[in-house]
């Protein structure tokens, strides 16, 4: 394994530091970007079942 906290072992906190709010930064966007893919077809599949449910009910009563 390398020893990556350099000569004297000392860690230099400043570079995770950056990283780390780089990586903040960008997993919001991510999400969005799939929650909103995701959105309209979750809907769309809710809309399905129940204009479904809602067909199987009329002819269940219908044909009681």
């Amino acid at each position: 394994m390398a020893n990556t906290q350099g000569p004297q072992g000392h860690h230099d906190p400043a570079g995770s530091t950056q990283m780390f709010r780089a990586f903040v930064d960008e997993a919001p966007q991510g999400r969005q970007a799939a929650a909103s893919s995701g959105g309209p077809r979750i809907g769309l599949i809710v809309g399905v079942v129940v204009a479904v449910a809602i067909v199987a009910a009329v002819a269940w009563l219908a044909l009681k």
